[in-house]
């Protein structure tokens, strides 16, 4: 049977497959092509949870799921209701991909490797017979009456529609045909990202974490709680990670120049921890020696010298002085940010098309008829855990879905 229409994917990734593969089932009398710039498909989805695919995240009221989003919230309530994270546990498991929970909610394939997922795209691909073109980056898009033009460093082509999937960037030029036809491009911002510390001797505890801290941006609202990890650069971890997320544009306009402060103890209060402390105060044993609140015994012994603690002192000898010091350092620990650095390969950008232009029941471009855009080309970043592989999986499903509807 000929195939009468022509869908055109622009991008290589999770986002540009699930499209693909999502347009070719809804669509088959419909040609697909996925076109990627690069020479390697899915390289984030390779990458991603160290080698194993975060594939998504345990949260399925999606009322909860769009916390974890630092822009986007209102549009993806729209989205998650139409494809859900459980429409991703059973997406992948009707193509015999378990997903397994890890205690902290991440999902990953039951093989532990991103394999899985790769092989799982290219095997649809082959299967719905999807043209994928390597190296062939698009150069303009040129909207007629009723199909698009496509210009690319290597051919023009013709669709009926296309979905545009290139990922979050940190370069503006790379949304340069996007902004040609018209579109807004919000500030590109890093989002995910650790603290340097430049100058403080903390990093010599590298490799150290805590189960459950709080750190802050001092003269901010931004505050998040949870693991903290100690870096030979500064800080990580969950809670870092996430302030990182939450706080990009202010870390931005700070030039990630900033004062951080961390309660080690959580969000006990430093009175409390005052009370707390005081418990040992007849006791003959060394203050350093004697760690509390779940710390490290070498964070515990950082902590307690910059107290101005000495290694000798025991509880019973400690000033009052000394103990409102200890407390206040384990409440309210404070350091300099000088810089940051990309949480490993998963470079997450904040910053993209402007949401106001898309229509979120169909993921159609209010700006160009016939272009749907989805993934994190859309100014939209989750948090680390693979929400942002759940807002690829769930827009690319609604653009397929609708690609050659005449909804708009």
């Amino acid at each position: 049977m000929k195939k009468e229409k022509h869908i055109l994917i622009i991008g290589g990734g999770a986002s540009g497959f699930f499209a693909a593969i999502n347009a070719a089932i809804n669509f088959p009398n419909a040609n697909i092509t996925i076109l990627e710039k690069s020479n390697k498909l899915l390289s984030k989805v390779k990458v991603s949870g160290g080698g194993r695919c975060n594939v998504t995240h345990a949260c399925f009221e999606n009322q909860e799921l769009i916390k974890n989003y630092p822009r986007g919230q209102k549009e993806l309530q729209q989205v998650f209701s139409q494809f859900s994270t459980n429409d991703t546990v059973n997406w992948f498991a009707q193509r015999g991909i378990k997903l397994n929970t890890e205690q902290d909610g991440r999902m990953f394939p039951e093989s532990n490797s991103s394999e899985s997922i790769i092989h799982c795209f290219l095997e649809e691909a082959k299967k719905y017979n999807i043209d994928i073109h390597i190296s062939e980056e698009v150069l303009e898009l040129q909207s007629n009456e009723s199909t698009i033009a496509i210009t690319t460093n290597k051919h023009n082509y013709v669709a009926d529609a296309v979905i545009c999937c290139i990922g979050g960037h940190h370069q503006q030029n790379n949304y340069a045909f996007l902004k040609k036809m018209g579109h807004t491009i919000d500030e590109l911002i890093p989002s995910l990202f650790t603290l340097n510390l430049p100058q403080s001797k903390i990093k010599e505890l590298m490799g150290l974490s805590v189960k459950n801290g709080t750190v802050k941006v001092n003269g901010t609202k931004h505050q998040y709680s949870g693991p903290i990890l100690i870096t030979h650069w500064g800080l990580s971890g969950p809670a870092v990670l996430k302030l990182s997320a939450f706080a990009a544009e202010d870390f931005f306009k700070l030039n990630y120049h900033a004062g951080i402060s961390i309660n080690w103890t959580n969000n006990l209060n430093e009175e409390y921890i005052k009370e707390i402390l005081s418990i040992n105060v007849y006791a003959k044993s060394l203050v350093i020696n004697s760690s509390m609140f779940d710390i490290p015994k070498r964070l515990w012994e950082f902590l307690v010298l910059k107290s101005d603690i000495q290694v000798t002192k025991p509880w019973n000898e400690l000033s009052k002085k000394q103990l409102n010091k200890l407390a206040q350092t384990l409440s309210n620990d404070m350091y300099n940010m000088q810089g940051k650095t990309t949480f490993k390969e998963e470079f997450v950008t904040a910053g993209g098309i402007n949401l106001k232009e898309i229509n979120f029941k169909t993921m159609e471009s209010k700006i160009i008829p016939r272009v749907f855009i989805c993934g994190e080309v859309l100014n939209i970043d989750g948090i680390t855990g693979g929400f942002n592989f759940q807002n690829a999986w769930s827009t690319a499903w609604i653009a397929s879905k609708n690609a050659l509807n005449k909804i708009s």
